[in-house]
């Protein structure tokens, strides 16, 4: 066995791989950029080699620069994670043209399902079934729109090296596939350095379901069952789940054999994910194979939860040499075991990525349910910053129960008593979503964000009165500690020919509204506490409070606006302006000073956190200046261009 290894990334994964290497005697060595360099997985490390700048390019994807570090420290082998150079086949031949073990499957086998459709011409060789599509190596645009109009719509176009969601658009007509296209092919070659698509049928009422495999050196190779991964928002996972709810056994063998016949065919080693498309219908379900991802997946805690193995423990082992620990008739399923990708974004502005300090963050202990396991699994601390270099991802929650219903109220508890402020987060649209009927009852497909519309988007479960009373209860209990007994000391009391009150300002959920409480009424909720409150985290602003509300029905933000500030926070609300809402860069413009533009008309690209997202006009008008150029960086904020009113 290995006696240092080094892993080459960040974050959690950096962690996690870090924790078991440390649990088997093995010394670790961790790489950073300039961003990172106070982060989680540095200090999760024994020794910590600096690479360069913040962005990806500057560091991270800087191999020559791991492959010193790991000759500096005398490492034998790198753990890749995923992301960056995990599935960059010239890496792994670098690292053992200097003498390192790639803890990952061969140059060979990333080469052969790196490029998706070579990828898809291998597994039709052997047998595995595969989407009506077109994955040639000639990519004009003309034969494109032509083998799509073929095919037939609705059609996916897919970045032919890609992953994550990136360089991937769903078309549903003839007249959009240009575009489309065009949009895909750059965000392909920013985010891999390769442009080429294919084409393929978009499957209706698809789910994706991804079957875990094992190769070992050996020769040897099993599946370590299913993944049911539906749940997408922007073509990236959100929830995972395994096993995959309402799949027989007899399609589980089947989609198992498949996903070994896949690896044989590239001769795997390590672990991989073979993942397909499954169509639903009402005669019955048939599945299709996707893509191979020849690393360890995001979601890889949720078979160690069903398995009850190490699948880090089993790359170490079988990089090292050694055979598979176990063999298919060996393995079992115990339980159900669901994760839950806790993300800083927005899921009421298009999932917008936000950026921030976590000036709190904490995890419940999780004491409600004696039958059940919860894990986290995160790269950050509370005090960490979350910065536009990185995905978004902040934590994964992952729970372990016996049935799915247990997991799925398991879950519920867990997020309810992840408390996050500092930035925006998607824990309560998570909450929505297992509580979705279509979830709830496992009516599992890539459209059921969208299905369920009504029920996970621009909801409020705390409501208005519940938050601004546990509001001025602790604003009350904190000005009793610290001033005296008397609730209506401040000057903003009054009386009017009874018993004095005191006026509280509040802006919630957008709107601007005030509260009057009697004596009576104030020292009745400072003494006690409000029913289903677990916390409140108070932020100071220069005009208001913010109270972050956590009760266990959901979370709320409550400001307690100074009535100085008052008018100007009013007028803010009531204005609005064309800025970047993150930073980014810009890609490109579709208007020119002049233009006349409609409210929600795509006026701008920018690229933040890996992705494109389309910048629409706040309202009617006509373009007076652009305020940047293609290419440039943005901060949050800016003005992007100048939108006058039509005369």
């Amino acid at each position: 066995m290995f006696k240092k290894i080094l892993i080459a990334n960040r974050g959690e994964i950096a962690c996690r791989v870090a924790a078991t290497a440390h649990r088997m005697g093995i010394k670790t060595v961790a790489v950073y950029s300039d961003a990172d360099a106070n982060a989680k997985h540095v200090t999760s490390c024994d020794e910590a080699i600096h690479i360069g700048g913040s962005a990806p390019k500057d560091s991270y994807l800087q191999w020559e620069r791991i492959l010193a570090a790991a000759k500096q420290t005398g490492a034998e082998a790198i753990h890749p994670g995923y992301g960056f150079l995990s599935e960059n086949d010239a890496f792994a031949t670098a690292c053992t043209a200097a003498g390192l073990v790639f803890i990952g499957p061969p140059a060979s086998a990333i080469l052969a399902m790196g490029l998706k459709a070579e990828s898809k011409r291998l597994m039709s060789a052997a047998g595995v079934p595969l989407v009506p599509g077109y994955h040639g190596a000639d990519q004009d645009a003309a034969l494109l729109q032509r083998e799509a109009d073929g095919i037939g719509y609705p059609v996916l176009i897919k970045a032919s090296a890609g992953g994550g969601g990136k360089g991937m658009r769903i078309v549903d007509k003839a007249a959009d596939f240009a575009a489309s296209l065009a949009s895909c092919k750059r965000e392909a070659i920013n985010s891999f350095g390769n442009d080429s698509v294919l084409i393929e049928k978009y499957v209706q009422r698809p789910r994706h379901i991804e079957i875990q495999v094992f190769g070992d050196t050996q020769g040897n190779c099993v599946y370590l069952f299913e993944r049911d991964c539906s749940v997408q928002r922007r073509h990236q996972k959100v929830l995972e789940e395994a096993p995959a709810p309402g799949l027989s056994q007899t399609m589980r063998e089947a989609m198992g054999a498949a996903a070994v016949a896949a690896a044989k065919a590239v001769h795997y080693v390590g672990a991989g994910t073979v993942e397909f498309i499954v169509e639903q219908s009402d005669a019955g379900m048939k599945f299709f194979f996707m893509e191979m991802n020849t690393r360890l997946q995001v979601e890889h805690p949720v078979t160690e939860a069903i398995t009850g193995l190490d699948l880090v423990e089993w790359q170490l082992r079988v990089a090292a040499g050694e055979p598979l620990p176990l063999t298919q008739e060996q393995l079992q399923i115990k339980g159900h075991a669901i994760e839950a990708r806790i993300c800083a974004e927005s899921p009421d502005n298009n999932f917008l990525p936000a950026t921030g300090t976590l000036y709190l963050y904490r995890h419940g202990a999780h004491v409600a349910f004696e039958r059940g396991d919860v894990r986290v699994d995160s790269g950050v601390r509370e005090g960490d910053t979350i910065s536009p270099f990185y995905d978004s991802m902040i934590a994964k929650l992952i729970v372990h129960a016996p049935s799915r219903n247990e997991a799925l109220a398991l879950l519920d508890v867990a997020l309810s008593q992840t408390h996050i402020v500092g930035l925006q987060t998607n824990v309560q649209f998570l909450r929505h979503v297992i509580r979705s009927e279509s979830f709830a009852k496992a009516n599992l497909d890539t459209a059921l964000i969208e299905r369920e519309r009504a029920v996970l988007f621009d909801q409020h479960p705390v409501a208005n009165i519940d938050a601004i009373e546990a509001a001025v209860a602790h604003i009350v209990q904190t000005e009793k500690a610290f001033e005296g007994n008397d609730p209506l000391s401040k000057m903003d009391a009054w009386r009017a020919y009874g018993e004095a009150t005191r006026r509280f300002d509040f802006e919630m959920n957008g709107i601007v509204q005030a509260k009057s409480y009697k004596a009576s009424q104030l020292l009745a909720l400072a003494s006690q506490s409000t029913l289903g409150l677990q916390s409140i985290y108070p932020l100071k602003h220069d005009s208001s409070d913010e109270m972050h509300v956590f009760m266990d029905k959901g979370a709320a933000i409550v400001k307690h606006i100074n009535r100085l500030s008052l008018v100007a926070a009013q007028d803010a609300h009531a204005g609005g302006g064309l800025n970047a809402p993150m930073p980014g860069k810009v890609v490109s413009f579709s208007v020119k000073a002049g233009d006349a533009v409609t409210k929600g008309q795509v006026v701008a690209v920018m690229e933040a956190m890996k992705m494109e997202h389309a910048i629409t006009a706040p309202a009617d008008g006509v373009v007076g200046e652009l305020l940047y150029a293609a290419g440039e960086q943005v901060a949050e904020g800016a003005a992007l261009l100048t939108l006058k009113e039509k005369s």
